[in-house]
């Protein structure tokens, strides 16, 4: 179900796939966070790493009263402080989605699918 927002100059809907590429692609601008995997791991235990246009399959966006709850999967990168940087990014996206699209975001949850060595 998509946001629905009215403004003096008419109405606005943004829908959930939105949302989620745009939590998608600023959680991958984190530092750590080597990109988005999708929301099933491959039958070896692997994650497969998303490219930009597909990043709303790493994503869940569902909706509450108290706002949007975000399930985000993704690939960190080894060796770095995982709580810390998981914290940060959840932070991230939790600013930029409420200042961008002015809504309520509960809770953004960080699913780590894998971990990478650095490019």
């Amino acid at each position: 179900m998509p946001i629905n927002k009215s403004t003096e100059f008419g109405a606005i809907q943004i829908s959930l796939d939105a949302i989620a590429a745009l939590a998608g692609g600023t959680i991958t601008e984190s530092y750590g966070i080597v990109g988005m995997a999708s929301q099933k791991t491959l039958k070896d235990g692997l994650a497969e790493l998303l490219k930009r246009e597909n990043y709303a399959r790493g994503v869940v966006v569902r909706q509450n009263d108290g706002g949007l709850i975000l399930d985000l999967y993704i690939i960190a990168l080894q060796g770095i402080k995982l709580g810390e940087v998981i914290h940060e990014a959840q932070q991230r996206v939790k600013y930029v989605l409420e200042k961008t699209l002015e809504v309520q975001v509960q809770e953004v949850n960080v699913w780590v699918q894998g971990v990478r060595v650095s490019r």
